[in-house]
């Protein structure tokens, strides 16, 4: 019996061959599971599409490195729905639900988060760039799948070359719904912020930086990140944030814009399987462990629903 499964996926279970991108990813997983160990809990990584493991013989799974769920969204939901009885999930398992559709910054937004302007495209809904250029009235906008990371089929279009889009546009709205959003251009000049929550509290910061001419920020797109010290706007904008959830997480990551007026905004509120910079702050680490140690000591049976 386990205490504590940190999931991710099988790229990331022994790899043969590193570089430094899965090198990184292995440092960031080895740095929470020594930091469980520490508290005393039995702990083990396992992909989280490992049909052969028994989910039953664990008592909490945590999301981490999973960053392929989003590319086999239907094999995750069912492995999801299936798994969710079987043991208990940080975040919990409503939180996941919650935060797996980008729609939640519809609901965030409706309760007083700023976040970029933003048209809601469901699936196989019959509208076209140009529509959706007309009603926004956006010089810029930027296009993506509701459900993604990575920033996959994320695309920067404008009004001016939008046409060379919208066959693409018409083949992926066909298979999943997308959000339309207003570009905002600070992701350009000094880039995105994301601050790290445990437990509703601070622990650090970085900022991601796009390549040149690019505006994702991404490392795996040629982004750069770096060590960032927030202003007490910042972070008490991301409290705020988290404190909108449906319920408490015990990790977050809150990725904030400054918008085209200067305003902080909600890029992302990740707390599913975000990368937290473990290795520019440990202490993020043992805090989560030790709350997670927490958990574990006030439930001597979790009780699954």
């Amino acid at each position: 019996m386990y205490d504590v499964v940190i999931l991710t996926e099988s790229r990331y279970l022994n790899p043969k061959k590193t570089n430094w991108y899965i090198d990184q990813v292995l440092l960031e997983d080895n740095i929470l599971l020594k930091e469980l160990e520490k508290c005393n809990l039995k702990v083990i990584k396992k992909d989280w599409s490992d049909n052969k493991f028994d989910w039953k013989q664990t008592r909490y799974a945590i999301f981490r490195t999973t960053w392929n769920y989003f590319d086999k969204f239907d094999t995750f939901i069912k492995w999801f729905e299936k798994t969710k009885r079987e043991t208990l999930f940080i975040n919990s398992k409503e939180i996941i639900l919650w935060n797996l559709n980008k729609t939640y910054l519809q609901e965030l937004s409706k309760k007083g988060i700023n976040i970029a302007k933003t048209i809601f495209v469901e699936e196989k809904q019959k509208i076209t760039l140009k529509d959706l250029f007309k009603k926004s009235q956006f010089n810029e906008a930027i296009i993506k799948p509701s459900v993604s990371g990575a920033a996959r089929d994320t695309f920067k279009i404008t009004k001016k070359n939008h046409k060379k889009f919208e066959s693409n546009f018409q083949k992926l709205i066909n298979k999943e719904s997308f959000l339309f959003q207003e570009f905002l251009k600070d992701i350009q000049i000094f880039g995105e912020i994301s601050i790290i929550l445990i437990d509703g509290e601070y622990t650090h910061a970085v900022r991601k930086i796009a390549k040149k001419g690019d505006f994702r920020v991404q490392d795996d797109h040629g982004g750069t990140v770096e060590v960032y010290n927030p202003v007490k706007e910042e972070i008490e904008f991301a409290k705020l944030c988290v404190s909108k959830c449906p319920s408490k997480p015990i990790y977050a990551r809150v990725d904030l814009i400054y918008d085209n007026k200067k305003n902080i905004s909600l890029g992302e509120l990740e707390l599913i399987e975000p990368e937290l910079w473990f290795r520019n702050n440990t202490k993020s680490a043992k805090l989560l462990a030790k709350k997670i140690s927490n958990l574990a000591s006030s439930r001597l049976k979790p009780k699954l629903q």
